[in-house]
């Protein structure tokens, strides 16, 4: 077992661990300790915590504060490259999410966008663009993460057809789900890729391997899937198949 895996399994069992004695329990330097640290952090596997770490529980979201800064410059590039792709005057779903989110600040130099969305955060982006019409459901708005989850988001997905469906997703398991935290969540989700021309999935290396709780969709269903970079084994052997409707970020472009 290497270091990293241990320190997981340690943080864990012990729900969060301290940079001291992690140092004394593997015989290395306060500095390895925290450069392990920040790459478990970095995919999602702890949280950052002053003088170590804690586990983050499978069964539920990082807080959205945290999850907007994680992976800041990979989800940059993945919103410039998705950008590249809607043309002036498209209708585009956003979903939920802070990669979606991100998106939504690369379009704002696009002309008469049509976007409904139930992620207040990219709307209040949008609106700074006075050719933007913004389509928003009602309803209770779901805190700290500003979005709607509820029927009347579902309903307001299924009213319109979108040239662009832009959504994130919690998680993507080895056999290829796609896993989000809420039933909800997925049902949103859903809703967007059946009513879009061109689906699209925009999602950082972290996202593999990511444990949560609601199941619904597969990789290979979407007709686009946007990634910062290419996952490791034995996530990389679900990209074959998807070769044609891959993208790395502005590294390549689907045959």
């Amino acid at each position: 077992m290497d270091r990293r895996t241990a320190i997981l399994e340690t943080a864990q069992s012990q729900g969060r661990v301290t940079v001291d004695r992690l140092a004394a329990q593997f015989g290395v330097s306060a500095h390895t300790i925290r450069r392990d640290l920040n790459a478990l952090c970095e995919e999602a596997k702890l949280r950052r915590l002053h003088g170590g770490a804690e586990f983050i529980d499978g069964s539920a979201n990082m807080p959205y504060a945290a999850r907007a800064i994680l992976n800041l410059e990979a989800k940059q590039a993945i919103a410039t490259t998705v950008a590249k792709m809607v043309f002036d005057g498209a209708t585009v779903f956003i979903s939920i999410g802070t990669t979606p989110a991100i998106v939504a600040r690369a379009l704002l130099a696009k002309e008469g966008l049509t976007v409904i969305t139930n992620n207040l955060n990219a709307a209040m982006t949008l609106s700074e663009n006075a050719t933007c019409r913004i389509i928003l459901p009602g309803g209770e708005m779901r805190l700290p993460d500003r979005d709607f989850l509820n029927a009347a988001a579902i309903g307001l997905f299924d009213a319109y057809r979108a040239d662009f469906g832009i959504f994130g997703v919690g998680g993507i398991d080895e056999d290829g789900s796609l896993l989000d935290f809420h039933a909800p969540e997925v049902a949103a989700r859903e809703a967007i890729r059946r009513n879009s021309r061109r689906a699209v999935l925009v999602a950082d290396h972290t996202k593999f391997g990511r444990r949560a709780a609601a199941v619904g969709g597969r990789l290979d269903e979407q007709d686009l899937v946007v990634l910062d970079s290419r996952p490791q084994p034995p996530f990389a052997a679900l990209l074959p198949p998807i070769a044609a409707r891959l993208v790395i970020a502005d590294q390549e472009r689907p045959r």
